[in-house]
């Protein structure tokens, strides 16, 4: 039997279980698909489960034409004050900032271009760099061509993994073919996503990190005809006062709150815009940039991105994981915790010196664990009296974004113990959905050849699903891999689940590793 044939008679069998289970009322794991074009969380009723893994998948609609998120559900925490008050106007345009302007043609990479667009925004005015969009909406590893669109789950995913982003001399744009082999010119470690945020929580997140990605509802025809009155060329002022689909992503610089509403050709309620610039060459706008109102109903509705840490591509010298397409689903034991683990062979002598996940909600706290030599499920199970102790004294810190404590720092406080082949190597609080790399301050030596495993005890307030799954739910992911991947599931750190087996799914975990020096 092939494996693509295998995996979906495992996918029927699991049906015919859960059908079975809810009959009897024990929920097994299962896989349930929301409606096209939604990702809202896939409830499971009737029956509170801890003992078991239960998998959430995030649906991509049947045309995923440009970025497009889902309403989100949980609350937003805090977002704190950097302790900048904040300006009536800002532009990263007036500190030279500015990206390159491009213009998407026909194609559905409006996605692509506004996340490179920001990457450049936020290297500028020291760095700048032009990079290719091409490259992202093309190989950025699933089955989707550039009239498909994309979505931020693909973006996050081709960027953690060192996919790219590459530069356009290599790849450039409008030609539809993209070479293999390139490598990325920048790293992004960090991606935040914008779920949830007042109008002030944004601007915040743009004065500290750079230029923001989102999505509203803007095409052509609104723009080209009279039959709609939502853009004036003249002024270059969009405002649409609805609730609708959206179908485009554009880039924001900045923002004006004394931007007149007589701008507009609709008055909104009141004065004020985001500076944007959009993805469909100079001729739109001023060189490209117009301003959306603060009361256009789409913009921001459903999240957006920013991209809170970039650096050389020589920060880390390789990345090992099992999940090459990312954050597809949540899963756990309808519970706010939950462990995970995965298990990485390094090909030389290595270094680990940082650990990457997703927090799939705010205020995620967690705490990493190595396993220097692995020899399989039995050695998770050594996590649970080891963990209790280690944390003992566990008191991440509450102020800024990101806070990791490392091992070395935890045993001076008490709170961290080392036995000889485990290593409590840090703990970080989260306080934003996305992606982030997790430090370590003491790297971890790895011997070539050696299997070695990362856990991780995670906790996100609200989400009974908190762990991050790459999965098979839809065309664009056909492609996900089982095969020679090991990541496992466990509600307590004593009863642990090989994913693979269990609920076809790859935990989201990566490990970045260095060449000693020698």
């Amino acid at each position: 039997m092939r494996a693509k044939e295998s995996r979906r008679f495992r996918k029927q069998i699991l049906t015919i279980l859960c059908t079975v289970s809810a009959m009897c009322h024990v929920l097994p794991a299962h896989a349930e698909q929301p409606a096209a074009g939604d990702m809202a969380q896939a409830s499971v009723s009737g029956t509170k489960q801890t003992d078991i893994g239960d998998t959430e998948q995030m649906a991509v609609s049947e045309k995923i034409q440009d970025s497009q998120l889902a309403d989100e559900t949980q609350d937003m925490d805090e977002v704190q004050d950097f302790g900048q008050a904040l300006p009536a106007r800002y532009s990263l345009i007036d500190e030279g900032r500015k990206p390159l302007v491009r213009s998407q043609g026909n194609t559905g990479t409006c996605w692509a271009i506004s996340a490179v667009s920001a990457i450049e925004a936020d290297l500028l005015p020291e760095r700048s760099l032009i990079l290719s969009p091409e490259h992202m909406s093309l190989q950025n590893g699933f089955q989707i061509t550039q009239e498909d669109g994309g979505d931020y789950y693909m973006i996050m995913s081709y960027l953690s993994d060192w996919k790219g982003p590459v530069l356009e001399a290599e790849d450039p744009y409008g030609d539809a073919a993209s070479p293999e082999g390139l490598s990325a010119a920048v790293h992004v470690q960090e991606i935040r996503m914008l779920r949830n945020m007042s109008r002030d929580e944004i601007k915040r997140m743009i004065l500290r990190y750079g230029a923001a990605q989102s999505s509203l509802c803007l095409n052509r025809e609104r723009t080209d005809t009279d039959e709609y009155h939502y853009y004036n060329a003249l002024t270059g002022a969009y405002f649409d006062p609805l609730m609708e689909e959206l179908d485009h992503d554009i880039l924001i610089l900045g923002w004006d709150d004394g931007y007149s509403r007589d701008h507009f050709r609709i008055r909104p309620p009141e004065d004020g815009a985001w500076i944007c610039q959009n993805t469909w060459g100079e001729s739109f706008g001023e060189d490209g940039v117009f301003y959306v109102s603060y009361e256009d109903r789409n913009l921001f509705r459903k999240g957006g991105l920013v991209y809170a840490r970039i650096e050389d591509a020589d920060n880390y010298d390789r990345v090992y994981e099992n999940d090459s397409l990312g954050w597809q689903g949540r899963q756990g034991y309808e519970k706010e915790e939950c462990w995970f683990a995965g298990a990485f062979t390094p090909g030389e002598k290595e270094e680990l010196a940082a650990v990457g996940l997703y927090s799939t909600g705010s205020g995620t706290t967690c705490s990493v664990y190595v396993i220097r030599e692995f020899a399989g499920e039995d050695d998770l199970e050594n996590l649970a009296s080891f963990s209790s102790d280690a944390e003992a004294a566990e008191d991440p810190a509450q102020n800024g974004p990101v806070h990791v404590q490392n091992a070395a720092d935890a045993e001076e406080d008490g709170a961290s113990h080392f036995a000889d082949n485990i290593i409590y190597a840090a703990q970080a609080r989260m306080d934003h959905a996305g992606f982030y790399t997790i430090d370590l301050d003491e790297p971890v030596q790895l011997e070539a050849g050696q299997t070695f495993a990362i856990a991780v005890r995670i906790h996100t307030p609200g989400e009974v699903r908190p762990v991050a799954v790459e999965m098979e739910k839809d065309r664009y992911t056909e492609n996900v891999e089982l095969e020679g991947r090991h990541t496992w599931i466990s509600p307590d750190a004593v009863r642990w689940e090989n994913t693979q087996m269990m609920y076809l799914t790859n935990v989201c975990l990566k490990a970045y590793t260095n060449l000693p020096e020698w």
